[in-house]
């Protein structure tokens, strides 16, 4: 600070020797303040104009040290600094950053380096190792692939290739606790071990202690007045034991693997138990646990239990007991009518409080109300505790919200099938008021179509709203499968015997949503080729027409089926033949169908025609007597009754279909009824209904469960087939079950009544030493034997007139749907109620009775003499073979082959209900109908021996089946 003089003067007042004094002090804070403010900008302004003077650097090259993995130009696109750049080392520290942020580096340098031309920067890095193994050693509770999926879904970023982390190490070490636990290793200890396998990666290494299996042990409760422990128990869905439920001494057969995080869960469903029962303020305490040894011997092994047990003990405050007092609702404006309201809950007034019911109710008015088009409807409810009456009633405030409109529909991931295909099964149309049922009907249709992989209306489709304009924008989200399929299948079936076919099919022809169908196959007991074309939609109108040219042949020989052989002996073998159905059937024709929709169901009704030619041919008396004689054809018997049979038929259905898919449907059910009447035209009039209906429904266990894993399914079917106008149904219209198809331990065709069939057989007449008579002595080179014509009862499964089927099975998912183990139960029953329509023709009954049977005499080797016999001109079933139930139980196991495109399944069933009958066959042979003589005596005994012995009708107690086909 400056130091000024003071001038001394003359003496003067006080006053006036005060003024001066004051303006030095003014001067002196003045040059003060000059003076701060020089001081604080002066160094502020030097470094500006050293920059100014000094001339600016510019970055001329960019090296990058150290790395290996990661490419030197991922490197560079992080900076900030490029070359050619004015240098900033503020622009540097901020590239250092961004580098270090990346997580890719250990170490990360910048130095600079000046040149001639500028400066260079040098960027040293040090990557972090890359893992190039994970190895859990010990791990045996859980699969390598479930640790995997349990790192995807909490986000772990642990994987071979990846970047060694230490954090993402600790979280992965953590996760592993969590899922040893839930699978009853508690006491697991986890160590990581990490090599360094050079020059620039790791292995890393989880060691593994997963220590003893914890289970349940005992639960109990404290405080249970009023419901029993064990009805308390079976609430605990998670934690409670394998066993009978209610059973008194089945109910704990195997304990649960102790889980404690779903410990808080099953506390919560005791208390819900508790509230279904009108125990509305009912709660529970924290669970009580205490760990033990397990003891005692194993159930199965009658060894000494190894392991830890964990009891437990819930504490339960039950509290009163309320019943539903009233359910009453404010703010209700779209639907002013409170019933409507109150039907939607399952619950009557007075009755037990059911917190279950009642939240169910709340469901299914949102539903209502979504279906109304109002989609963020809340109902909160208030409840109303009468603690004199022991009543609880509700309050249900209604927030409607707004109602929406659907604006756009759109669709994602259809690459082939075109938007107006998909667009023309939905129920929900643009412009329409937002109903969720619809949309939910629509994702079903679409399911049923089989175009596209399985959709959920939760998963696959996504809702945008508008709340200003009250709409709502829908986008479906679609993944195709392939529409061609072109396959080489082959196997075993019931019906085909052992086939192999080529088909091709495309259900969806050139995204129209046609499809085209071509197969053919060929085995020992059927060969077909049919050839398919179906338009669902014509002229764009919801009319589906179709047509399809077949031509078949079948085998219907009990011979093949039965592994029959023959013998030396022709008396024999003619008596064999005699006893079997044995004969073909070859058929050429077109189906021509057409259906239409009913608006907004899933019901359709439908009309087909068919016209279709067969020939059969037999090959045993007991198949040619048969069709020889029945009067299915008016007027024509013989060989012709058994070539050209022409059938034009037409065909009614009435039909719907819920089901959620074509194969192995998880729930819907589908009910089909038709009627068919043959006679239009035509060699054969009958008419035949038929009505069917099968259901799927998610299960847990044995409760059904709509978020159940396993499917419980089943199907009833029934028909009736009768002649008309003096015409019996054909033969081979009847109703033979068994296969594949409708009960599975049975083989094909044999579940069905037996009949007595009269047949001619020509017997040898034999000598006692086993050689033939002779009809020309001289000249026995030419070995024509004397043959007596014999009257014989043949018996033949005629089929049956009535028939009724039955299935049930249980079928637990094992990968998707394209693998399954089910439990089956198949009942069938068929039936012959009408005798009259097993009535003999009387052309046929003639060429039976005519003839004259027996060989009392011969003459020149031909018979002379015999007599008439008049056989019943209807057929008659045999006693214990006509109303007789056949049942097959037992598991299989079902896949669907990606390559032959056809579902494979392996059975075995045991059947606890079949045939196993013995009777005596109508026996008209008589001495006096052979010769006197020895060869007459060796011949009738013969004859009653093969002809009048007691017959054994006796179906497999069990089935062990390959096959290649589905039931329903």
């Amino acid at each position: 600070m400056p130091i000024f003089p003071v001038m001394q003067g003359s003496a003067s007042s006080p006053t006036e020797q005060q003024q001066p004094a004051c303006g030095l002090l003014r001067r002196a804070l003045k040059y003060f303040v000059f003076l701060l403010l020089c001081f604080t900008f002066l160094p502020a302004s030097l470094p500006a104009r050293a920059q100014q003077q000094q001339p600016q650097q510019v970055i001329t090259s960019i090296r990058v040290i150290g790395n290996r993995r990661i490419p030197k130009e991922t490197i560079l696109a992080r900076l900030f600094s490029h070359e050619n750049d004015t240098y900033d080392p503020q622009t540097v520290e901020r590239d250092f950053n961004s580098l270090w942020n990346t997580g890719y580096f250990e170490d990360v340098r910048i130095e600079k380096e000046d040149s001639p031309k500028g400066v260079i920067l040098d960027i040293y890095v040090r990557e972090k190792p890359t893992i190039r193994e994970i190895n859990y050693k010990g791990l045996n509770s859980v699969t390598q692939s479930d640790v995997l999926d349990r790192y995807k879904k909490e986000k772990v970023g642990l994987s071979i290739e990846s970047q060694y982390d230490p954090t993402r190490i600790a979280r992965a070490v953590t996760v592993l606790h969590e899922l040893l636990a839930e699978h009853g290793h508690q006491f697991a200890t986890i160590k990581t071990d990490v090599k360094t396998i050079p020059p620039a990666s790791v292995q890393v290494n989880f060691n593994i202690k997963e220590g003893p299996k914890v289970k349940v042990g005992n639960i109990t409760f404290t405080g249970n007045r009023h419901l029993s422990s064990r009805v308390l128990r079976e609430s605990m869905r998670n934690l409670r034991p394998i066993g009978i439920p209610h059973s008194l001494i089945f109910e704990n057969l195997f304990a649960k693997t102790y889980d404690a995080s779903k410990l808080e869960e099953d506390a919560e469903r005791v208390r819900q138990a508790y509230r279904d029962k009108g125990y509305f303020r009912a709660s529970t305490g924290d669970p009580v646990t205490r760990i033990r040894n397990e003891g005692g011997l194993s159930f199965l092994t009658f060894r000494p239990r190894r392991g830890k047990r964990i009891d437990i003990r819930i504490p339960v405050e039950e509290g009163e007991r309320y019943r539903l007092g009233t359910i009453t609702f404010t703010g209700n404006k779209a639907v002013s009518n409170p019933r409507a309201l109150r039907a939607q809950f399952n619950m009557k007034d007075g009755s037990w409080f059911d917190a279950t019911a009642f939240g169910k109710g709340l469901q299914n008015l949102q539903k209502a109300y979504g279906q109304l088009g109002y989609i963020n409807f809340t109902p909160v409810p208030e409840p109303k505790v009468d603690d004199v009456k022991h009543t609880i009633s509700f309050v249900v405030n209604v927030d409607e919200g707004k109602q929406f409109y659907v604006s756009r529909i759109e669709f994602q991931g259809n690459t082939v099938t075109r938007d107006f295909v998909i667009r023309r099964e939905l129920a929900l149309e643009e412009g329409q008021v937002y109903n969720s049922h619809l949309w939910e009907l629509s994702i079903m249709r679409l399911n049923q179509l089989d175009y596209f992989d399985p959709l959920k209306v939760d998963q696959d489709s996504e809702t945008h709203q508008n709340a200003e304009n009250g709409t709502v924008d829908l986008l479906l989200k679609v993944h195709e499968k392939g529409k061609n399929s072109i396959g080489l299948n082959g196997g075993v079936s019931g019906l085909s015997g052992s086939f192999l076919g080529l088909n091709y099919q495309t259900n969806n022809f050139l995204g129209l949503g046609e499809t085209l169908t071509l197969q053919a196959q060929a085995g020992d007991l059927a060969r077909n080729l049919t050839f398919g074309f179906t338009e669902p939609y014509l002229h764009n109108k919801p009319l589906q027409v179709g047509f399809q040219v077949f031509a078949s042949k079948t085998d219907y020989n009990s011979s093949k089926a039965y592994n029959l052989t023959g013998s030396s002996d022709t008396n024999a073998n003619n008596a064999t033949n005699s006893l079997i159905q044995n004969y073909n059937q070859s058929q050429t024709g077109v189906n021509v169908s057409a259906s239409y929709p009913i608006r907004h169901s899933f019901k359709r009704v439908g009309v087909t025609y068919s016209l279709n030619r067969s020939t059969v041919t037999t090959f045993s008396g007991a198949s040619q007597t048969l069709f020889q004689t029945l009067a299915f054809r008016s007027g024509i018997q013989g060989q012709n009754a058994l070539e050209g049979i022409v059938s034009s038929q037409i065909g009614l259905t009435y039909s719907w279909n819920k089901l959620n898919a074509s194969y192995q449907p998880t729930s819907g059910s589908e009910f089909t009824s038709n009627l068919q009447v043959a006679g239009i035209w035509g060699s054969v009039r009958y008419l035949q209904p038929l009505v069917e209906f099968k259901q799927f429904h998610p299960v847990r266990g044995l409760h059904l469960d709509n978020n159940g894993r396993n499917v419980i399914g089943y199907r009833v079917q029934a028909a009736y087939i009768q002649g008309f106008s003096g015409d019996v149904a054909p033969p081979f219209q009847r109703f033979y079950m068994g296969g594949d198809s409708d009960v599975r331990g049975f083989d094909i065709r044999s579940v069905t009544p037996y009949t007595f069939v009269p047949t001619r057989v020509l017997f040898n007449l034999s000598n006692p030493d086993g050689s033939c008579v002779q009809r020309d002595p001289t000249n026995p080179q030419t070995n024509q034997c004397v043959q007596v014509p014999l009257p014989v009862f043949g018996t033949v499964s005629a089929g049956g007139d009535t028939m009724f089927n039955a299935n049930v099975e249980y079928r637990i998912p094992l990968i998707g749907r394209t693998a399954a183990l089910e439990l089956f139960d198949d009942f069938g029953l068929s039936m012959s109620l009408n005798h009259g329509q097993l009535q003999q023709s009387p052309e046929g009954a003639d060429s039976l009775n005519a003839p004259l049977y027996g060989c009392p005499n011969y003459v020149n080797g031909a018979c002379v003499g015999g007599q008439q016999i008049k056989f019943p001109t209807t057929l008659s079933t045999i006693p214990g073979t006509n109303v007789v139930p056949r049942m097959s139980i037992g598991p299989q196991i079902s896949v669907m082959m990606p390559i032959i495109n056809a579902p494979f399944r392996i059975y075995y069933a045991y059947n606890p209900m079949r045939l196993n009958h013995s009777f005596l066959g109508e026996n008209l042979i008589t001495r006096s109908m052979f010769p006197a003589g020895g060869a007459g005596d060796y011949s009738y005994a013969q004859a009653q021996q093969l002809y009048g012995s007691l017959y054994v009708l006796r179906e497999p107690a069990k089935t062990f089946r390959l096959t290649v086909s589905t039931t329903f």
